[in-house]
């Protein structure tokens, strides 16, 4: 057997392009994993109201008329717009919901960017090095992580002005140590293989050893981090604006939706509910394509996804199996 029927994915020969079946390949189990694709496609449509709400919107989820202050869901006076109810000023819940959407994705995702490219870089060029490089790295990144990111957050933002630079900046400093750590142990661990050992031996330079032999291995793994830590600081900044030092008016997010509408939990429930539903979905979502696109760039687990299920059995497979698994691996 070649070479190129082992890995169907490769150039053929000289001049050829890749193959594109490995794209396919994960559409395919994508598509065949019901939850996973649920979660893609709440995350999708959340991403395309944060990039196209403000641009189709406009001034609507701004504009004010008390005397449809406090409307219920299903208001048949805004059309539309009334279908997730109004505020206490008359504005439409579903049109502030979409502008909060860019906001609250301007924040998490420039945090989660920056913390996992400047992360990884130091942690796979600790890890490669070892020595002092590593232990210098990694003592930066324990003292970072001694104080609490939430806690650390909230001093700097009681310092400074709150704005989204300010709260992207303090959050990517908290959030570069989970990076670093979990890049300096794939590289450590990598350094000692054979593959890399064969590029040590022929000259090649570190820098293109961890860019074309560590970088590609790590990443899965990094990118799994990613996906949670994007819940992570979409909750942190939730939590933040909720406590009135993260996004400030006339600017609105989920977490400051869910605070200006706690005075009214009684009379108007759903200008709390909805925002707060609107966070919860996106999290579990986030979180649950996380998983799935660990096993399915993993060569080593990626059957999990394809297992068939014997007829009569209760045997789990996908996700669940692997959320069965962990459960065991966890309680054991």
């Amino acid at each position: 057997m070649t070479t190129t029927e082992l890995t169907p994915d490769a150039p053929a020969g000289p001049g050829r392009t890749p193959r594109r079946g490995g794209s396919r390949r994960l559409s395919r189990l994508l598509l065949s994993d019901r939850v996973a694709t649920g979660s893609a496609v709440v995350l999708l449509l959340a991403a395309l109201c944060a990039v196209f709400g403000p641009l189709l919107l406009g001034d609507t989820a701004e504009r004010q008329d008390l005397a449809l202050a406090r409307r219920p869901p299903f208001t048949l006076d805004l059309g539309w717009f009334g279908v997730l109810g109004t505020d206490a000023l008359g504005r439409s819940v579903l049109a502030r919901l979409v502008i909060a959407s860019a906001t609250t994705f301007s924040v998490a995702l420039p945090t989660v960017l920056l913390s996992l490219l400047i992360g990884s870089v130091i942690g796979m060029w600790a890890g490669y090095h070892r020595g002092r490089r590593e232990t210098l790295a990694m003592r930066v990144a324990d003292v970072i992580m001694s104080f609490p990111s939430l806690l650390l957050a909230v001093v700097v933002l009681y310092v400074f002005a709150p704005s989204i630079a300010t709260i992207v900046l303090v959050l990517t400093i908290t959030r570069i140590p989970v990076y670093l750590r979990t890049a300096r142990s794939e590289a450590a661990q990598l350094r000692g293989r054979g593959f890399v050992d064969a590029a040590r031996t022929f000259g090649t330079a570190s820098g293109s050893i961890i860019r074309r032999h560590v970088f590609p291995i790590a990443l899965p793994t990094l990118l799994t981090v990613a996906t949670l830590d994007f819940c992570y600081i979409t909750l942190a900044e939730s939590s933040l604006s909720f406590l009135g030092i993260g996004i400030q008016p006339p600017e609105v997010s989920w977490g400051l939706m869910v605070a200006d509408g706690r005075t009214y939990l009684r009379t108007a429930w759903w200008l709390s509910f909805f925002p707060g539903l609107a966070i919860v979905v996106t999290t579990v979502s986030a979180t649950v394509l996380s998983a799935w696109v660990r096993l399915a760039t993993d060569p080593g687990q990626r059957w999990r996804l394809t297992a068939p299920r014997k007829p009569g059995s209760r045997r789990p497979t996908g996700l669940a199996a692997t959320t069965v698994r962990l459960d065991k691996e966890a309680g054991s």
